[in-house]
């Protein structure tokens, strides 16, 4: 009966550590979703794993590939274990997994105003100052437009200490 375990792979192997993984007859998940990184002073899109270094297996260890077998390919580090045995996860939380899109998990993760949108500063040395919302500045900041002695000027500001 095939079933379900997380394997800790080798930094950045993910993808090689699945397609090994696929030719031996292993059915393999790591969620993705997509994400803006700044690269070189351009906003770019990029999709990285919700996980990183995890992939979720499903295989039957008396039928074959064994977990020896499983552990020795490329790119993978070993099971996640509970004791000595590999750690058997429930199937229901792969399938839920599987069933949320790829908007759902962005949304998830985390929700940002629109541009132009007023905000107010909850935190910091500008607390209580109204701002206007301009764009993200990578995963955990966003650039704010502050009306400052008659001047407007953009300031970086981490994004929990927003409030819209």
């Amino acid at each position: 009966m095939k079933r379900w375990y997380l394997l800790y792979c080798k930094r950045s192997e993910q993808q090689r550590a699945v397609t090994h993984l696929e030719r031996q007859g292993v059915e393999c998940y790591f969620p993705e979703i997509d994400i803006e990184k700044m690269s070189r002073g351009k906003r770019t899109k990029a999709k990285e794993p919700l996980f990183p270094c995890y992939v979720f297996v499903r295989f039957d260890y008396e039928v074959g590939p064994t977990f020896t077998t499983i552990r020795s390919t490329r790119g993978v580090s070993d099971f996640v274990r509970l004791g000595p045995h590999p750690k058997e996860l429930e199937g229901d939380l792969i399938y839920s997994l599987k069933t949320l899109s790829g908007d759902d998990v962005t949304e998830c993760a985390e929700s940002l105003p629109e541009p132009g949108q007023k905000v107010a500063i909850k935190e910091g040395p500008f607390v209580g100052v109204e701002a206007i919302y301009q764009e993200p500045d990578g995963e955990k900041r966003s650039i704010l437009l502050i009306q400052l002695i008659g001047k407007t000027v953009k300031k970086v500001v981490e994004n929990k200490d927003l409030e819209f």
